[in-house]
């Protein structure tokens, strides 16, 4: 029978599990590390099978043992099937499936609160990511950065979204100051703690690179091997392409923003107040000169704003007062609890 999800054993801890059935990698000398390599995937049972033996091939002979956790975001094919097979056959799998499909954030952040290792390497399950980069991540890891990204330079992907990843890299490297190629590349390597900061939920899963670096870590990228896409279909729908601005803009402000509200809302606010007092006291002047201003249009302008200025300002007061601190430490782990509907360990 599966058992819940532990959240509460501190990452970076051996498996007690995977002690006790013999993986002596976990104790060696030469391994002190354990590496937790997560996968979240939706109905892609054609690939599993081969993932795994890349992943073997690459792993099996680095210097760190590693564990392989599989999130299925409530596929409907065989994947769940063919997850379970791959959990009997090998100790260090682990398998946790959601309920339904909630999206790719929800599946990593309950991958995350399964995953025990020092170093956590996140990857896509269509095979056009290659396992055989995941010890070059590590390596640039160990150079003492937080959070490395892979950056697909030769991209196997169809023009369209070649442009589009284009357009949206610049305008996030400009709006946030975070110097990445490819901000969404699934292949990525984090130290623990990075992942322990950052929350998951909507869409930030695009913009962990831009929210680490917010919180101080230091953030690189490594140019990865990317491969056509052989099985399956791309997600990658119009409806992203409508949602991406709104989520950088979303970033931006919870990045400068958060914990001063005010000095945004209140800066705008105090613009367009002190604009329409301008064109009220020049019109007061017009008026006391004995012109007529009740029908000019400047007049409807010169209030509008003010209005519109005062209400920026108290947007801004009660934003000060409001934050999601709070609710995401208390509310984050119970929620990616309740996603998911059992755990293979």
């Amino acid at each position: 029978m599966a058992t819940p999800l532990e959240t509460s054993r501190p990452r970076g801890s051996l498996r007690p599990d995977l002690v006790a059935a013999g993986v002596e990698a976990l104790s060696a000398p030469r391994r002190s590390r354990l590496v937790s390599v997560v996968v979240p995937l939706l109905n892609e049972e054609a690939t599993l099978g081969q993932l795994h033996t890349e992943l073997s091939a690459a792993l099996d002979g680095a210097d760190f043992a590693w564990e392989l956790i599989y999130v299925d975001d409530g596929s409907t094919d065989g994947s769940y099937r063919e997850l379970v097979r791959l959990h009997a056959a090998y100790t260090n799998v682990r398998v946790v499936r959601l309920r339904r499909n909630f999206g790719k954030a929800a599946a990593l952040a309950a991958g995350f609160d399964a995953a025990v290792g020092e170093i956590i390497v996140t990857m896509d399950a269509d095979l056009q990511d290659d396992p055989a980069e995941i010890p070059a991540l590590i390596a640039k890891l160990d150079e003492g950065y937080d959070l490395v990204a892979g950056w697909k330079r030769d991209r196997k992907d169809p023009l369209v979204r070649r442009v589009v990843s284009l357009v949206y890299n610049t305008a996030t490297r400009w709006a946030t100051g975070v110097l990445l190629h490819d901000m969404n590349c699934g292949l990525k390597a984090y130290r623990a703690e990075v992942l322990e900061n950052v929350k998951l939920y909507g869409e930030r899963h695009r913009f962990v690179p831009v929210l680490a670096h917010h919180l101080g870590f230091s953030v690189t990228e490594l140019p990865v091997n990317h491969r056509p896409r052989l099985n399956g279909k791309s997600r990658f729908g119009i409806e992203r392409y409508l949602r991406s601005p709104f989520d950088l803009l979303t970033i931006v402000f919870m990045g400068r923003y958060r914990y001063r509200p005010l000095h945004l809302f209140g800066g705008v606010g105090l613009m367009l107040v002190l604009a329409g007092s301008g064109i009220l006291l020049y019109l007061t002047a017009v008026k006391l000169g004995g012109a007529a201003i009740g029908g000019r249009p400047l007049l409807l302008l010169g209030v509008l704003l003010v209005v519109v200025g005062i209400q920026f300002l108290s947007l801004g007061l009660i934003g000060e007062m409001l934050t999601s601190q709070h609710e995401e430490k208390a509310q984050a782990p119970a929620a990616t609890r309740a996603y998911v509907r059992d755990v293979l360990r």
